[in-house]
Protein backbone atom coordinates (compact mmCIF):
# COMPACT_ATOMS: atom_id res chain seq x y z
CA UNK A 1 0.00 0.00 0.00
CA UNK A 2 1.25 3.49 -0.83
CA UNK A 3 2.76 5.08 2.25
CA UNK A 4 4.11 8.35 0.83
CA UNK A 5 1.75 11.29 1.43
CA UNK A 6 0.34 13.12 -1.59
CA UNK A 7 0.32 16.91 -1.94
CA UNK A 8 -2.61 18.19 0.09
CA UNK A 9 -6.01 18.93 -1.37
CA UNK A 10 -5.71 17.17 -4.71
CA UNK A 11 -8.35 15.16 -6.55
CA UNK A 12 -8.64 11.36 -6.63
CA UNK A 13 -10.85 8.76 -8.26
CA UNK A 14 -11.78 5.53 -6.49
CA UNK A 15 -13.35 2.84 -8.68
CA UNK A 16 -15.65 0.37 -6.94
CA UNK A 17 -15.04 -2.97 -8.66
CA UNK A 18 -16.22 -5.55 -6.15
CA UNK A 19 -19.15 -7.94 -6.27
CA UNK A 20 -19.78 -11.00 -8.39
CA UNK A 21 -22.52 -9.63 -10.66
CA UNK A 22 -25.02 -12.35 -9.76
CA UNK A 23 -27.79 -10.92 -11.94
CA UNK A 24 -25.61 -11.63 -15.00
CA UNK A 25 -25.13 -15.30 -14.10
CA UNK A 26 -23.90 -17.53 -15.67
CA UNK A 27 -21.95 -15.03 -17.79
CA UNK A 28 -20.69 -13.37 -14.60
CA UNK A 29 -19.42 -15.80 -11.98
CA UNK A 30 -17.65 -15.76 -8.63
CA UNK A 31 -14.30 -16.20 -10.40
CA UNK A 32 -15.04 -13.93 -13.37
CA UNK A 33 -17.34 -11.08 -12.29
CA UNK A 34 -19.04 -8.84 -14.83
CA UNK A 35 -16.74 -5.85 -14.32
CA UNK A 36 -13.77 -7.91 -15.54
CA UNK A 37 -15.44 -9.40 -18.62
CA UNK A 38 -14.79 -7.91 -22.10
CA UNK A 39 -18.41 -6.89 -22.61
CA UNK A 40 -18.03 -3.66 -24.61
CA UNK A 41 -15.91 -3.57 -27.74
CA UNK A 42 -13.49 -6.11 -26.33
CA UNK A 43 -12.89 -4.04 -23.19
CA UNK A 44 -14.01 -4.75 -19.66
CA UNK A 45 -16.28 -2.38 -17.76
CA UNK A 46 -13.41 -1.83 -15.32
CA UNK A 47 -11.08 -0.79 -18.13
CA UNK A 48 -13.70 1.65 -19.44
CA UNK A 49 -14.13 3.14 -15.95
CA UNK A 50 -10.37 3.55 -15.62
CA UNK A 51 -10.08 5.27 -19.00
CA UNK A 52 -12.92 7.64 -18.05
CA UNK A 53 -11.08 8.43 -14.82
CA UNK A 54 -7.95 9.47 -16.70
CA UNK A 55 -9.92 12.37 -18.17
CA UNK A 56 -10.03 13.80 -14.62
CA UNK A 57 -6.89 12.66 -12.75
CA UNK A 58 -3.56 10.99 -13.59
CA UNK A 59 -3.20 7.22 -13.16
CA UNK A 60 -1.30 7.52 -9.89
CA UNK A 61 -4.35 9.15 -8.31
CA UNK A 62 -6.77 6.41 -9.38
CA UNK A 63 -7.53 3.72 -6.80
CA UNK A 64 -9.56 0.53 -7.16
CA UNK A 65 -11.50 -1.30 -4.46
CA UNK A 66 -12.17 -4.90 -5.43
CA UNK A 67 -12.35 -8.40 -4.05
CA UNK A 68 -8.97 -9.70 -2.93
CA UNK A 69 -9.44 -12.68 -5.27
CA UNK A 70 -9.64 -10.30 -8.26
CA UNK A 71 -6.67 -8.07 -7.39
CA UNK A 72 -4.25 -9.79 -9.78
CA UNK A 73 -6.73 -9.59 -12.68
CA UNK A 74 -7.35 -5.91 -11.92
CA UNK A 75 -3.61 -5.26 -11.96
CA UNK A 76 -3.28 -7.08 -15.30
CA UNK A 77 -6.12 -5.10 -16.87
CA UNK A 78 -4.81 -1.77 -15.54
CA UNK A 79 -1.02 -1.94 -15.94
CA UNK A 80 -0.76 1.85 -15.59
CA UNK A 81 -2.11 1.67 -12.03
CA UNK A 82 0.42 1.63 -9.15
CA UNK A 83 0.24 -1.74 -7.38
CA UNK A 84 -0.38 -0.08 -4.04
CA UNK A 85 -3.53 1.60 -5.36
CA UNK A 86 -5.51 -1.64 -5.39
CA UNK A 87 -7.44 -2.34 -2.18
CA UNK A 88 -8.52 -5.97 -1.99
CA UNK A 89 -11.47 -6.76 0.26
CA UNK A 90 -11.10 -10.19 1.90
CA UNK A 91 -14.91 -10.46 1.99
CA UNK A 92 -17.73 -8.36 0.54
CA UNK A 93 -19.18 -5.81 2.96
CA UNK A 94 -21.40 -3.79 0.60
CA UNK A 95 -20.89 -0.33 -0.81
CA UNK A 96 -20.56 1.68 2.41
CA UNK A 97 -17.30 -0.01 3.33
CA UNK A 98 -16.12 0.14 -0.29
CA UNK A 99 -16.21 3.94 0.02
CA UNK A 100 -15.24 4.26 3.68
CA UNK A 101 -12.02 2.23 3.51
CA UNK A 102 -10.38 4.19 0.66
CA UNK A 103 -11.57 7.45 2.23
CA UNK A 104 -9.74 6.58 5.44
CA UNK A 105 -6.62 5.48 3.55
CA UNK A 106 -6.51 8.62 1.41
CA UNK A 107 -7.26 10.87 4.37
CA UNK A 108 -4.10 9.60 6.04
CA UNK A 109 -2.08 10.35 2.91
CA UNK A 110 -3.82 13.66 2.16
CA UNK A 111 -6.05 15.16 4.90
CA UNK A 112 -7.70 17.43 2.31
CA UNK A 113 -8.31 14.72 -0.30
CA UNK A 114 -11.33 15.16 -2.56
CA UNK A 115 -12.56 11.83 -3.90
CA UNK A 116 -14.77 10.89 -6.83
CA UNK A 117 -16.25 7.49 -6.04
CA UNK A 118 -17.29 5.83 -9.31
CA UNK A 119 -18.52 2.42 -10.35
CA UNK A 120 -16.93 -0.22 -12.58
CA UNK A 121 -20.22 -1.59 -13.92
CA UNK A 122 -21.46 1.35 -15.96
CA UNK A 123 -21.24 2.48 -19.57
CA UNK A 124 -21.17 6.28 -19.91
CA UNK A 125 -20.97 8.35 -23.10
CA UNK A 126 -19.75 10.83 -24.13
CA UNK A 127 -16.73 10.74 -21.84
CA UNK A 128 -15.92 14.43 -22.18
CA UNK A 129 -19.37 15.43 -20.93
CA UNK A 130 -18.99 13.05 -18.00
CA UNK A 131 -15.56 14.53 -17.20
CA UNK A 132 -17.04 18.03 -17.24
CA UNK A 133 -19.80 17.01 -14.81
CA UNK A 134 -17.24 15.34 -12.57
CA UNK A 135 -15.18 18.55 -12.61
CA UNK A 136 -18.26 20.46 -11.43
CA UNK A 137 -18.83 17.94 -8.64
CA UNK A 138 -15.20 18.29 -7.52
CA UNK A 139 -15.57 22.07 -7.50
CA UNK A 140 -18.74 21.88 -5.36
CA UNK A 141 -17.00 19.65 -2.80
CA UNK A 142 -13.91 21.86 -2.79
CA UNK A 143 -16.03 24.98 -2.20
CA UNK A 144 -18.14 23.51 0.61
CA UNK A 145 -16.62 21.21 3.25
CA UNK A 146 -20.10 20.24 4.48
CA UNK A 147 -21.44 18.74 1.24
CA UNK A 148 -21.71 15.20 -0.07
CA UNK A 149 -22.19 15.32 -3.84
CA UNK A 150 -23.93 12.67 -5.89
CA UNK A 151 -24.30 12.51 -9.66
CA UNK A 152 -27.87 12.38 -10.90
CA UNK A 153 -28.46 11.04 -14.39
CA UNK A 154 -31.06 13.06 -16.26
CA UNK A 155 -33.67 10.35 -17.08
CA UNK A 156 -34.78 9.60 -20.60
CA UNK A 157 -37.47 7.05 -19.73
CA UNK A 158 -39.55 5.88 -16.73
CA UNK A 159 -37.01 3.16 -15.93
CA UNK A 160 -38.06 0.80 -13.13
CA UNK A 161 -34.63 -0.79 -12.68
CA UNK A 162 -32.92 2.28 -11.21
CA UNK A 163 -33.26 4.16 -7.95
CA UNK A 164 -34.10 7.87 -8.10
CA UNK A 165 -33.14 11.03 -6.23
CA UNK A 166 -35.54 13.92 -5.66
CA UNK A 167 -33.86 17.21 -6.41
CA UNK A 168 -34.71 20.46 -4.68
CA UNK A 169 -33.56 24.04 -5.11
CA UNK A 170 -30.63 24.98 -7.31
CA UNK A 171 -27.36 25.70 -5.53
CA UNK A 172 -26.08 29.21 -6.27
CA UNK A 173 -22.79 29.56 -8.09
CA UNK A 174 -22.95 26.31 -10.05
CA UNK A 175 -24.88 25.31 -13.14
CA UNK A 176 -26.88 22.08 -12.96
CA UNK A 177 -26.39 21.55 -9.23
CA UNK A 178 -29.32 21.07 -6.86
CA UNK A 179 -30.00 20.14 -3.27
CA UNK A 180 -31.22 16.56 -2.77
CA UNK A 181 -34.45 16.23 -0.82
CA UNK A 182 -34.58 12.44 -0.61
CA UNK A 183 -33.82 9.16 -2.33
CA UNK A 184 -36.32 6.67 -3.75
CA UNK A 185 -35.94 2.94 -4.34
CA UNK A 186 -36.65 1.28 -7.70
CA UNK A 187 -40.25 2.33 -8.41
CA UNK A 188 -43.28 0.69 -9.95
CA UNK A 189 -43.96 1.70 -13.55
CA UNK A 190 -46.68 4.23 -12.79
CA UNK A 191 -44.53 5.83 -10.08
CA UNK A 192 -41.57 6.08 -12.46
CA UNK A 193 -43.81 7.72 -15.05
CA UNK A 194 -44.80 10.31 -12.44
CA UNK A 195 -41.16 10.94 -11.58
CA UNK A 196 -40.32 11.52 -15.24
CA UNK A 197 -43.31 13.80 -15.83
CA UNK A 198 -42.50 15.95 -12.78
CA UNK A 199 -38.99 16.79 -13.97
CA UNK A 200 -37.88 16.74 -10.33
CA UNK A 201 -36.26 13.30 -10.25
CA UNK A 202 -32.96 12.01 -11.58
CA UNK A 203 -31.66 8.47 -11.75
CA UNK A 204 -29.39 7.65 -8.83
CA UNK A 205 -26.06 6.82 -10.50
CA UNK A 206 -24.37 5.47 -7.37
CA UNK A 207 -21.42 7.82 -7.98
CA UNK A 208 -20.29 10.43 -5.48
CA UNK A 209 -17.77 13.20 -4.87
CA UNK A 210 -16.77 14.32 -1.38
CA UNK A 211 -13.95 15.37 0.81
CA UNK A 212 -12.60 12.31 2.59
CA UNK A 213 -12.81 14.22 5.87
CA UNK A 214 -16.49 15.04 5.30
CA UNK A 215 -17.48 11.44 4.66
CA UNK A 216 -15.49 10.21 7.66
CA UNK A 217 -17.15 12.79 9.90
CA UNK A 218 -20.60 11.56 8.83
CA UNK A 219 -19.52 8.01 9.64
CA UNK A 220 -18.34 9.15 13.07
CA UNK A 221 -21.74 10.69 13.75
CA UNK A 222 -24.00 8.10 12.14
CA UNK A 223 -22.07 4.83 12.35
CA UNK A 224 -19.40 5.26 15.02
CA UNK A 225 -18.46 1.57 15.15
CA UNK A 226 -17.77 1.54 11.40
CA UNK A 227 -15.80 4.76 11.71
CA UNK A 228 -13.65 3.33 14.49
CA UNK A 229 -12.92 0.12 12.57
CA UNK A 230 -12.15 1.89 9.28
CA UNK A 231 -9.85 4.34 11.05
CA UNK A 232 -8.02 1.47 12.74
CA UNK A 233 -7.70 -0.34 9.42
CA UNK A 234 -6.17 2.71 7.73
CA UNK A 235 -3.66 2.97 10.57
CA UNK A 236 -2.92 -0.76 10.66
CA UNK A 237 -3.37 -2.23 7.15
CA UNK A 238 -1.66 -5.42 8.29
CA UNK A 239 -4.82 -6.16 10.32
CA UNK A 240 -7.08 -6.26 7.24
CA UNK A 241 -8.03 -9.93 7.67
CA UNK A 242 -9.05 -9.31 11.29
CA UNK A 243 -10.87 -5.97 10.92
CA UNK A 244 -12.66 -6.03 7.57
CA UNK A 245 -14.84 -9.13 8.09
CA UNK A 246 -16.23 -7.55 11.25
CA UNK A 247 -17.56 -4.46 9.49
CA UNK A 248 -21.34 -4.07 9.41
CA UNK A 249 -22.71 -4.82 5.95
CA UNK A 250 -24.76 -1.93 4.53
CA UNK A 251 -25.03 0.28 1.47
CA UNK A 252 -23.70 3.81 1.27
CA UNK A 253 -27.19 5.09 0.41
CA UNK A 254 -28.79 3.49 3.45
CA UNK A 255 -25.92 4.16 5.82
CA UNK A 256 -25.01 7.74 4.87
CA UNK A 257 -26.71 9.41 1.90
CA UNK A 258 -30.34 8.87 2.92
CA UNK A 259 -29.84 9.86 6.60
CA UNK A 260 -27.84 12.96 5.66
CA UNK A 261 -30.45 14.03 3.09
CA UNK A 262 -33.06 13.66 5.87
CA UNK A 263 -31.17 16.08 8.14
CA UNK A 264 -29.06 13.68 10.18
CA UNK A 265 -25.32 14.05 10.52
CA UNK A 266 -23.64 17.41 9.95
CA UNK A 267 -23.53 17.58 6.14
CA UNK A 268 -26.02 18.09 3.32
CA UNK A 269 -26.45 16.36 -0.04
CA UNK A 270 -26.24 17.99 -3.46
CA UNK A 271 -26.58 16.48 -6.92
CA UNK A 272 -24.86 17.39 -10.17
CA UNK A 273 -26.86 16.78 -13.35
CA UNK A 274 -25.38 14.11 -15.59
CA UNK A 275 -26.89 14.59 -19.10
CA UNK A 276 -25.24 11.56 -20.71
CA UNK A 277 -26.03 8.16 -22.12
CA UNK A 278 -25.72 6.06 -18.96
CA UNK A 279 -26.29 2.37 -18.47
CA UNK A 280 -25.81 0.57 -15.19
CA UNK A 281 -24.97 -2.94 -16.36
CA UNK A 282 -26.72 -4.68 -13.51
CA UNK A 283 -28.59 -7.34 -15.46
CA UNK A 284 -29.58 -8.65 -18.86
CA UNK A 285 -31.98 -5.81 -19.64
CA UNK A 286 -29.17 -3.26 -19.46
CA UNK A 287 -26.76 -5.59 -21.26
CA UNK A 288 -29.29 -5.88 -24.09
CA UNK A 289 -29.31 -2.09 -24.42
CA UNK A 290 -25.55 -2.15 -24.90
CA UNK A 291 -25.64 -5.01 -27.41
CA UNK A 292 -28.36 -3.43 -29.52
CA UNK A 293 -31.07 -5.40 -31.29
CA UNK A 294 -31.67 -6.92 -34.72
CA UNK A 295 -34.76 -6.40 -36.86
CA UNK A 296 -36.74 -8.86 -34.70
CA UNK A 297 -35.76 -7.17 -31.47
CA UNK A 298 -33.24 -9.83 -30.43
CA UNK A 299 -30.11 -8.70 -28.59
CA UNK A 300 -27.41 -11.19 -29.50
CA UNK A 301 -23.81 -11.86 -28.55
CA UNK A 302 -21.98 -14.91 -29.89
CA UNK A 303 -23.03 -17.54 -32.41
CA UNK A 304 -26.78 -18.05 -32.60
CA UNK A 305 -29.48 -18.87 -35.13
CA UNK A 306 -33.16 -17.97 -34.80
CA UNK A 307 -36.35 -18.55 -36.75
CA UNK A 308 -39.55 -16.73 -35.82
CA UNK A 309 -37.93 -15.59 -32.58
CA UNK A 310 -38.34 -12.05 -31.29
CA UNK A 311 -37.43 -9.81 -28.36
CA UNK A 312 -34.97 -12.26 -26.82
CA UNK A 313 -31.60 -11.72 -25.17
CA UNK A 314 -29.18 -14.37 -26.42
CA UNK A 315 -25.60 -14.65 -25.17
CA UNK A 316 -23.41 -17.52 -26.32
CA UNK A 317 -20.09 -17.55 -24.47
CA UNK A 318 -19.18 -21.09 -25.54
CA UNK A 319 -17.02 -21.04 -28.67
CA UNK A 320 -17.76 -24.69 -29.39
CA UNK A 321 -21.53 -24.39 -29.56
CA UNK A 322 -24.41 -22.63 -31.26
CA UNK A 323 -27.58 -21.38 -29.60
CA UNK A 324 -30.68 -21.93 -31.75
CA UNK A 325 -34.10 -20.40 -31.07
CA UNK A 326 -37.36 -21.37 -32.77
CA UNK A 327 -40.68 -19.63 -32.32
CA UNK A 328 -39.98 -18.10 -28.91
CA UNK A 329 -40.08 -14.55 -27.60
CA UNK A 330 -39.28 -12.62 -24.45
CA UNK A 331 -36.59 -15.01 -23.23
CA UNK A 332 -33.11 -14.64 -21.82
CA UNK A 333 -30.89 -17.48 -23.06
CA UNK A 334 -27.28 -17.59 -21.92
CA UNK A 335 -24.86 -20.37 -22.80
CA UNK A 336 -21.45 -20.84 -21.15
CA UNK A 337 -19.20 -23.92 -21.13
CA UNK A 338 -20.42 -25.03 -17.70
CA UNK A 339 -23.90 -23.54 -17.24
CA UNK A 340 -26.90 -22.53 -19.34
CA UNK A 341 -29.67 -20.12 -18.36
CA UNK A 342 -33.15 -19.99 -19.87
CA UNK A 343 -35.56 -17.52 -18.29
CA UNK A 344 -38.44 -15.25 -19.17
CA UNK A 345 -37.21 -11.69 -19.51
CA UNK A 346 -39.64 -10.51 -16.83
CA UNK A 347 -38.04 -12.93 -14.37
CA UNK A 348 -34.48 -11.78 -15.01
CA UNK A 349 -34.41 -9.80 -11.76
CA UNK A 350 -34.88 -13.13 -9.91
CA UNK A 351 -31.63 -14.64 -11.15
CA UNK A 352 -30.09 -14.12 -7.71
CA UNK A 353 -32.66 -16.58 -6.36
CA UNK A 354 -31.73 -19.06 -9.06
CA UNK A 355 -28.01 -18.77 -8.31
CA UNK A 356 -28.70 -19.53 -4.66
CA UNK A 357 -30.66 -22.63 -5.71
CA UNK A 358 -27.91 -23.70 -8.11
CA UNK A 359 -25.36 -23.36 -5.33
CA UNK A 360 -27.38 -25.59 -3.02
CA UNK A 361 -28.56 -28.18 -5.53
CA UNK A 362 -25.75 -28.38 -8.09
CA UNK A 363 -22.76 -27.09 -6.13
CA UNK A 364 -20.89 -23.81 -5.60
CA UNK A 365 -18.59 -24.55 -8.55
CA UNK A 366 -21.49 -23.63 -10.84
CA UNK A 367 -22.37 -20.36 -9.09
Amino acid sequence: MVGVPYPRGVRYVVIMAGGSGTRLWPLSRQGTPKQLLPLVGGKSLLRLAFERSLASVPAERVWVVTGAAYADVVAAQLPELPAGNILGEPVGRDSLNAVAWPAAVLHRLDPDAVIAQVSADQVIEPVDVFAGCLDTAYAVAEADPSVLVTLGVVPTSPHTGYGYLHRGAALPGFEGVHAVLDFAEKPAREVAEGYLASGEYWWNSGMFVWRAATLLEQLRLLLPATHASITELAEHPDRLAQIFPGLARTSVDYGVMEPVSAGHGSAHVAAVALPVSWRDVGGYQSLAEILGTDAAGNAVSGLSVSIDAADNVVVNDDDGSVVALLGVSGLVVVRTPSATLVARAEDAERIKELVAAVTLQAGPQFA
